[in-house]
This record gives C-alpha cells, structure tokens and sequence, in this order.
C-alpha cells in the first residue's frame, strides 16, 4: 500500500487500513528511534512549512522529524509568505511545488489549506485548520494505544466546542474501531456533516457516537477524557460567551474517577482553571506528555509516507 505522493488534508483522505498504517509505522519508528537506530530514507528532501498561525509543537515537531529522517525543514512565517493576502494561494502552491518535495501549512481558513492541496504538485500535509487538525490525531491515537492497548472497544470522551480537533479526533476514533463521546453545550456540538461522516465510517468499525450536554451524561466506560481550549486562536471576541457556556466543562480528578481507569488527553496549549485542572495534568493519569512527544513520531511516520523518494 503506497501513500507516496498523498494529501493528508482531512482523516478521511486515507482509508481505514492506510491510517492504520500511519500509526504502525508511527509506533515502529518510535522504537527504533529510541534504541538508537538511525533512519534516514528522506535524505536530500526538504519540507516546507507555511505557517498563517504560530505553534510550539506543530513547527518544532515537524522540523525534528524532518531532520530525523535525513531530510530539512524551511519554515515560513505569515509575514515572509502573505498566504491568502500579499500572495494568491494558488500562486504560493504553484511557487513552492518547484522548490519543495513535500509541504506542511498551518492555517485559519480550511479552504486554504485545500486550496493548496489542489494546487500543488507535490503532497501537502494540514498541520491545523479551522475545519480539521488530522495531524493531531495520529498523535492521540498512538498515545492512547501505547496507554490503554487495542484501539477497537476504548472510548474516547472529548469535554469542550466541537471544533477542528474534535471532528478529526471523532473521525479518527471511527476508522480504528474505538468509540467516541462529546460532551457540549447547545450550539457547540460537532457539526453534522461530521455525524455523518462518523456514521458511515462506523458502519464498517462497528464504533459508536454519542453526544451529551453534560460531561457526567457520558462518562460512565470512558478510557481516556480529552478537551482543548475554549477560545482557539481567532475567537478572542468570543471569549466571554464561551467561558459562560462551558461553565461545568472542566476536566477535574472528580470526573476522571467516573470513567475506567481513564486517562487525560489534552492537545495544548491549556488553560488552567478552565477546560482542565493543572493538577489532572499532573497526575499519574496524565497522558498530556507523552501525546505532545508523539507528535514528532506520527509526523514522522506521515512524512516518510507520502513524500515521493
């Protein structure tokens, strides 16, 4: 099965098998990396990083897989590229298709993104969009794996807005068999073309959704609890609206304890007090940290699949 020369702009860009390849090669190259074996199939190829949003862990991340694999990383801020303003985005994917042999963009808008996808010829991979954050994903599944076992039958809780991480993370949790719950107030649910899309991946893993408006309505049989922030980057005006609604949305020890044995799943940043308790981040049940690690790996995994050689 060859991925080389894919997008990776949505979770359903692959099938189920082919995104269950990504992630066992994610957990292979994890162990070989920490035994000290050096692999380095990319060697002579260079990622590009377009960046509309800043990062910590999506940037450094990328930047070290691509260096692992023998490969470099040129990053782009928003001010050097202009993407969507100085420069058409068409115009940057024709551009840097001639200079790149794989790109990687974080964005605002998921038309962007797709945008470039359309446009260039060589593989382009969504570090984050408003409408997704796939990337992100690969990481929580492998981080939930090396945690809690076989990925079929777990259930995954997601407290908070069902936004880009959450549809991703749903629909990532119906091609590997585990099942997923989202607790949300009115009007922050995920969206419905993403219920459907769960739906008719489900019909072959056998997953199941569920939606509540409370946390504690969907607790009982969760394996591993998850939030984001609140406000993302771009909703600052909203931030009072959303700190009223999400009132009684935080992940607490309290709720940790009404799930089984589960574990805490957080994409970062966080903040403290409000989706989540500082000290659950802490605890023995945090699985925080080793995710943010995994990024590197599920990235690696990714990028040593679809850049052509």
């Amino acid at each position: 099965m060859s991925l080389r020369g894919r997008n990776f702009v949505n979770v359903n860009d692959f099938s189920n098998k082919e995104f269950a390849e990504v992630l066992a090669l994610a957990a292979d190259l994890k162990r070989r990396t920490q035994a000290g074996i050096t692999d380095q199939p990319l060697a002579g190829k260079v990622l590009g990083l377009i960046f509309q949003k800043p990062s910590l862990r999506t940037r450094a991340s990328f930047e070290v897989a691509m260096h692992q694999l023998g490969g470099k990383a040129i990053y782009m801020s928003p001010a050097e590229v202009g993407m969507g303003t100085r420069e058409a985005v068409d115009d940057v994917a024709l551009v840097l298709s001639r200079y790149f042999d794989v790109i990687a963009s974080r964005v605002f808008g998921h038309d962007v993104i797709e945008g470039l996808a359309e446009n260039a010829s060589v593989p382009v991979i969504n570090a984050l969009s408003e409408g997704e954050h796939p990337c992100q994903a690969l990481a929580d599944l492998l981080t939930l794996q090396e945690w809690r076992g076989d990925l079929k039958g777990q259930k995954v809780t997601y407290v908070g807005d069902g936004n880009n991480v959450a549809i991703s993370l749903a629909l990532a949790c119906a091609k590997v068999g585990s099942h997923f719950a989202i607790a949300a107030p009115a009007g922050y649910q995920l969206p419905e073309s993403c219920v459907k899309s769960f739906a008719a991946i489900a019909a072959e893993t056998g997953s199941r959704l569920e939606q509540g408006d409370h946390p504690d309505k969907v607790a009982a049989g969760t394996t591993a609890f998850y939030t984001d922030v609140w406000t993302s980057m771009g909703q600052e005006e909203e931030q009072a609206k959303r700190l009223a609604a999400f009132k009684g949305f935080t992940i607490t020890e309290e709720l940790r304890a009404k799930g089984d044995d589960a574990i805490v799943l957080h994409c970062l940043p966080a903040h403290y007090g409000e989706e989540i308790e500082r000290d659950v981040t802490r605890g023995r049940f945090s699985a925080i940290w080793d995710q943010a690690g995994n990024r590197l790996h599920a990235q690696k995994a990714l990028l040593a699949l679809v850049t052509p050689t």
